[in-house]
């Protein structure tokens, strides 16, 4: 009996101490991974602003002067996603983008977001891939307002192109204008109410339909329209509105101040209207509008000699 109860305490006692050492053992694992963890989340929340850094400082050679178009390819070395933000508050409105990487078969997170207020990028919320396109227009309504960045990851296959757009079109790789050359997973843009659309584009009713929504454009805006989601689009062109609302000021004051100088444009009352309509601008849909007074306002300035404005 003895020799049994004495088994039974040298039993209890190995055991015992091997619970230890696995429990130290843990905890000390335990610490190891939750601070290699913590470090490799903070240099990947790093690493996420770096490039959303770069992609912000790569877009700024797009903005065209006085040229007509830029294109870009951007090639990054992970699978990235490109988060567009988009918000209309203050004089110019926010564009803000940050990024996201795929590491480990997940997508990280960050907070940090680039912001400016003189970039206005067209695209849908979240572009992902490795291999991005972009390209830049002047938008002039009627004077140059700024810069429009477009920015993809998908193949668009442009069908029926009138011919008066057909050389304006982003000259990228992505962008096919023949069908034979596009391919099944390309996204399917008819200008000719064609079948099996993604995007239609009524041309002259100026109107871009897709998932059963009208985002309705003016000029190169028809890029834009196509590109972007309809909350990007929509809130971006708010922004150029409150810029327009702010040069129709300026332009109105430099008009007034030539009137001074027995040089008068003639454009004062057509200034303030214009400026008036972009305060008050709600949606895509006042293009329809507001077109033909910048209609106007362009024609007279081109007319002006050297009363010109711009």
């Amino acid at each position: 009996m003895r020799t049994t109860a004495w088994n039974k305490r040298g039993y209890l006692q190995i055991p015992f101490s091997w619970i230890f050492a696995i429990i130290i053992g843990t905890f000390i694992l335990f610490l190891a991974i939750f601070f290699v963890t913590k470090m490799m989340s903070s240099e990947q929340t790093q690493l996420d602003a770096t490039t959303a850094k770069q992609i912000s400082i790569l877009m700024n050679p797009l903005e065209t002067g006085f040229e007509s178009e830029k294109t870009t390819t951007m090639i990054l070395p992970s699978g990235t996603r490109i988060i567009n933000r988009c918000n209309n508050i203050g004089v110019f409105g926010t564009q803000k983008i940050k990024v996201s990487q795929k590491i480990f078969n997940k997508w990280t997170e960050t907070d940090t977001e680039i912001s400016s207020h003189n970039k206005y990028i067209f695209s849908d919320k979240f572009v992902e891939g490795k291999k991005f396109y972009l390209s830049s227009m002047v938008f002039e309504y009627p004077f140059k307002v700024a810069d429009l960045i477009f920015l993809t990851s998908k193949e668009y296959c442009f069908l029926d192109v009138p011919e008066e757009i057909k050389n304006k079109i982003p000259n990228q790789e992505n962008i096919k204008t023949e069908k034979e050359k596009c391919s099944e997973e390309s996204v399917k843009v008819c200008f000719d109410y064609g079948s099996d659309c993604d995007i239609e584009v009524n041309y002259p009713m100026k109107y871009v339909e897709k998932e059963g929504e009208k985002l309705y454009f003016t000029g190169n805006l028809i890029y834009g329209a196509i590109f972007a989601d309809k909350e990007i689009y929509e809130c971006q062109i708010k922004r150029l509105m409150q810029r327009v609302e702010q040069l129709a000021s300026l332009y109105e004051e430099k008009s007034s101040f030539l009137s001074q100088k027995n040089c008068d444009s003639g454009l004062d009352l057509d200034l303030l209207q214009l400026e008036n309509s972009a305060k008050n601008f709600e949606s895509s849909k006042d293009f329809d509008f507001m077109d033909p007074l910048v209609e106007t306002i362009e024609n007279k300035n081109e007319f002006g000699g050297n009363c010109q404005l711009w």
